[in-house]
């Protein structure tokens, strides 16, 4: 079983209030952030309390959905979100909550399986994404280490895209890796290459960083016009990749001006 290194929820919750109060203007979204994952840290412990520690071996990540386990939770993020979002994803709250429990469930098995019809808008994909993502952590936390494949750009446990990248120090400078966007798992990814394209010319890759955001900086590329914000820890001890990524506005707003799609959004779609 592979030891995470990921930050606590506490961690996470700490670091949100502590940018908000740094960069006023990702002030609101980093306390809605915030208030989520208030409700995912008390999700997870349920989980654990429920499930316990032990490793989940001879199993494949997208076997391991237990929607009896998850299902009488899902109500009361929907009142989370009700009291907390922003109006267009309480009103979609709202309706999800009115389309009772077998709507719940495909919600979030479609997207668990990777089923969905078609791309989900925004405010379809956050609500099985937030409210799933502690259960996928606590799996993957307990599944064995996967085999990789290669420059695989997607995560090797449950096969969905990187949210952030991170540079981390090793002997000879910094090694670069991704986190998933659902389990939080880490892997490593070389660091001249695009995630969406595989395009690996100097020429074609494109780094972008900002006054603001020092130890934070896009990698775009310009064959595919996507890009990827990587968190630079050996810059910056202290950074919370997954939170810090939402706070750093000014470099989605430029990725966006010049013609840049993020390879995955994040939680709160910044």
């Amino acid at each position: 079983m592979r030891v995470m290194t990921r930050p606590s929820w506490e961690q996470r919750i700490a670091r949100a209030g502590e940018l908000a109060d740094i960069f006023p203007f990702a002030a609101e979204v980093l306390k809605f952030y915030a208030g989520v994952a208030r409700f995912q840290k008390a999700l997870y412990g349920y989980i654990q309390q429920a499930r316990g520690r032990t490793p989940l071996a001879g199993q494949l990540f997208l076997q391991c959905l237990d929607t009896v386990l998850l299902l009488p939770r899902f109500p009361s993020f929907l009142k989370t979100v009700q009291q907390l979002g922003p109006m267009p994803l309480a009103e979609k709250a709202e309706e999800i909550a009115a389309a009772g429990e077998m709507r719940w469930e495909q919600l979030l098995r479609n997207f668990w399986h990777h089923s969905e019809s078609g791309e989900p808008s925004y405010a379809e994909a956050f609500f099985p994404r937030a409210f799933l993502q502690p259960y996928a952590e606590y799996v993957a936390e307990r599944l064995p280490d996967p085999m990789r494949r290669g420059n695989n750009a997607t995560c090797p446990y449950c096969e969905s895209e990187p949210v952030v990248g991170v540079m981390r120090e090793e002997q000879l400078g910094a090694k670069r890796g991704f986190i998933c966007s659902l389990c939080a798992h880490e892997w490593e990814f070389p660091r001249v290459m695009c995630p969406g394209c595989g395009e690996d010319r100097n020429d074609a890759l494109c780094v972008y960083t900002s006054e603001f955001f020092e130890h934070v900086r896009v990698d775009a590329c310009d064959t595919c016009k996507t890009y990827v914000k990587t968190v630079d820890l050996t810059k910056n001890g202290l950074a919370i990749p997954v939170v810090d990524e939402i706070a750093s506005l000014p470099l989605t707003l430029w990725a966006e001006e010049n013609g840049y799609s993020k390879l995955q959004p994040n939680l709160m779609a910044v």
